[in-house]
């Protein structure tokens, strides 16, 4: 039969080692989770900074063609202004709806699996 001394400092050892291999595990999982956002997010960006780029041109092209259809350049930017104006605003009352409320539920369901 075993000392119960050492029957106890084997389960010590065996608890301390799971403990250990838990918090590691722990932080693989959250250094995964991490990475996949971020890869995410910059790829993203990446695409949005295109799309951005391809739609300023485009509004800068719809720009002076309204301003050469009016008969004055600054017609056109002033008509492209008020309407980008009024996309900001729904924009800003859809905000939640549209854009806080997706990501937030990328990001918890990015993190929880």
């Amino acid at each position: 039969m075993e000392n119960p001394a050492n029957v106890i400092q084997s389960l010590i050892g065996q608890a301390e080692s799971y403990g250990n291999t838990r918090y590691e595990l722990s932080k693989l999982k959250s250094i995964e989770a991490t990475t996949d956002i971020a890869s995410v997010v910059l790829s993203r960006m990446g695409v949005m900074m295109h799309v951005m780029l391809f739609l300023l041109f485009v509004n800068i092209g719809l720009a002076i063609l309204l301003g050469e259809l009016l008969g004055r350049m600054c017609y056109g930017f002033f008509i492209m202004a008020a309407f980008h104006l009024l996309i900001s605003i729904v924009f800003y009352f859809f905000l939640y709806r549209w854009i806080k409320k997706p990501v937030s539920h990328f990001i918890i369901t990015q993190v929880l699996r």
